[in-house]
């Protein structure tokens, strides 16, 4: 069922909350929605006057007519822009957030139970997990998601399980009237399992305007690994406030690998990060490649609550044309969190006299055994080094390439997937590519 906004974004999604409050769901999740809306009601979409949204104004955004929960005509969908050359992966399909197991394949791989968010209700991870994490946070926009969701999936890998290749999840934006969706996931990952996620964000031809609020949280048990990549492909119709919140425990190791490349015309990214055990491991990479006006805002946060963790971030922006990129990483080492280990860095390569960078990063401490470290670089595309390759019968944009995939090696070399690794790097080239 489709639902028109009738006068504005806030008034439609509090009408829809009261018909969600006739649902047949459990009273505990109710109960979870319902503080949920409370606090969105009461706080409302974030402005510029927040200290996090200083300069992402989503105001054009929310105040726009969008139809919710629109229906999707399943026939004659074509994901092929999301595929990755000589990638072996299983393949889970969300289509505007809505889990369509039709196109989806795990292949029998035991050990692994993928069921849409709506149907999980019951599960023990579901009850055990659900809003425990991200709903902690500041952003009212995870508040919104947790009352009003009405997409996603919940993934859960069994203990001791290592998933036999990589899961593509793909999503897919589609819709001939605007539209607004709200995708909630949940990924729990047990004791000594190990799992590669690859997300893919895609927009197929003709869509119309569309705006995503999603939230997905993570939980690693004890010695838990998973690689995680966020490959953002979609098109320029398309607006994103992503949020993801992963909690860890003893042992295990995260890796977050971020890519925006030219198209989509807004992204939010907030990536938290929560090591909540001793002998944790974290590490967030991002690679943000943009052109025209897109705008590109990474917020991430890295908070080490226990002793003798590790955390390494490094993000790289590579904006072009008149387009802006936001980064703004926080790494908060609290009094118990002895012998904690954490870098950051953040470098940016403006490329255009109009391109714009924003860049904060912080680091709070307060425990006084540690290695800490965090800085940032920004400076315009190297002419002198073009003019050198250019010198030795490299043709411009070749050239070009070359220097911004040097920019961009100390990222990209960290990549686990080779495949994932050369297709980026292809994405960068074809961003960079003229006109």
């Amino acid at each position: 069922m489709s639902t028109l906004v009738a006068n504005s974004l806030f008034q439609q999604l509090t009408s829809t909350f009261r018909e969600l409050e006739m649902s047949n769901e459990p009273s505990t999740l109710k109960a979870i929605r319902q503080e949920a809306f409370d606090r969105f009601e009461r706080e409302g979409f974030p402005t510029v006057k927040d200290e996090d949204w200083k300069y992402t104004n989503i105001k054009n955004l929310v105040n726009k007519t969008y139809l919710l929960n629109e229906d999707v005509d399943l026939a004659d969908i074509d994901f092929s822009k999301a595929d990755i050359p000589n990638l072996d992966a299983h393949r889970i399909v969300l289509i505007n957030g809505q889990y369509v197991m039709a196109f989806s394949s795990l292949e029998d791989e035991i050990g692994v139970m993928v069921k849409s968010i709506e149907d999980a209700a019951q599960e023990d991870g579901f009850k055990k997990h659900f809003a425990q994490y991200a709903d902690k946070t500041d952003n009212v926009l995870v508040a919104l998601n947790t009352a009003l969701y009405t997409s996603g999936i919940y993934l859960y890998v069994g203990k001791n399980k290592v998933v036999s290749k990589p899961i593509h999840i793909i999503h897919i934006a589609t819709g001939s009237a605007a539209f607004f969706s709200q995708t909630r996931n949940l990924f729990v990952v047990e004791a000594n399992a190990e799992v590669e996620l690859i997300e893919s964000f895609i927009t197929l031809n003709n869509t119309a305007e569309n705006l995503h609020n999603k939230v997905t949280e993570i939980v690693l048990e004890e010695n838990a690994k998973v690689q995680h990549y966020y490959l953002q492909l979609a098109a320029d119709s398309g607006s994103y406030i992503n949020h993801t919140e992963i909690y860890q425990q003893q042992h295990s190791l995260y890796n977050n690998y971020n890519c925006t490349f030219p198209g989509v015309s807004f992204v939010r990214n907030n990536i938290n990060v929560r090591l909540d055990a001793e002998n944790v491991e974290s590490h967030l990479y991002g690679i943000n490649l943009l052109k025209d006006s897109q705008f590109a805002d990474n917020h991430t946060i890295v908070d080490h609550l226990k002793p003798h963790c590790e955390s390494y971030e490094w993000y790289k922006n590579i904006p072009q044309d008149s387009s802006t990129a936001v980064f703004n990483g926080k790494i908060f080492v609290r009094e118990d969190a002895q012998k904690t280990n954490a870098f950051q860095q953040n470098n940016n390569m403006l490329i255009g006299d109009k391109s714009t960078v924003y860049t904060k990063p912080q680091l709070e401490i307060f425990a006084d055994d540690v290695k800490c470290s965090h800085g940032c670089t920004m400076g315009q595309f190297d002419d002198e080094a073009l003019f050198y390759l250019r010198a030795r019968g490299i043709g411009e944009e070749s050239a070009r390439i070359l220097l911004v995939h040097a920019f961009a090696f100390d990222v990209t070399s960290r990549f686990s997937n080779e495949a994932v690794r050369k297709y980026v790097e292809g994405l960068v080239a074809e961003g960079l590519e003229k006109k």
